[in-house]
């Protein structure tokens, strides 16, 4: 059984004050941004949130994931093609939780490819992988939900 080194390609770096209704702000200066709870749940207007930030990252890094999934098949996403993301929080008894849905549109690709392509790059996105087993993701194409077979949200299996 051969075993795969892990090499770190970047780490990013930034700092939170005051929590929720507090500042962040990223090593390289590039994020520098006041923080708020939703406004929806009494926070102030002109200020992000956490789930935000992540709704932003996820959406960019997985379609990354499909740009490279076209690449390996040698084909390329249309320009236009979108990735939509929403988080939520939920609050479960005195705990709290995320749920993310991805939406996405290939544009040029018809659906049965679109949902391939869809379920290859949940497989290696990092925010994928780093969810998986730790929060429910909804895949959808153009809006349509499309089944996600239990172990595709299961935690990363390890060879014994």
């Amino acid at each position: 059984m051969a075993t795969t080194e892990k090499k770190t390609l970047y780490t990013a770096e930034a700092s939170a004050i005051g929590g929720r209704s507090g500042h962040v702000r990223s090593t390289t200066g590039i994020i520098d941004l006041d923080m708020s709870v939703p406004e929806g749940l009494g926070g102030k207007k002109g200020a992000t949130n956490p789930e935000e930030l992540f709704a932003a990252g996820y959406a960019s890094c997985f379609q990354q994931a499909l740009l490279v999934i076209a690449q390996r098949a040698n084909d390329k996403l249309d320009a236009d093609t979108t990735v939509n993301c929403s988080v939520s929080l939920f609050q479960e008894g005195e705990g709290y939780g995320l749920s993310a849905v991805l939406d996405v549109d290939l544009k040029k690709f018809d659906h049965d490819k679109t949902i391939e392509m869809v379920r290859q790059a949940h497989k290696i996105c990092p925010y994928s992988v780093g969810t998986r087993g730790n929060m429910e993701v909804e895949l959808r194409v153009q809006g349509e939900p499309i089944p996600v077979e239990a172990e595709e949200n299961a935690g990363v299996a390890k060879e014994s």
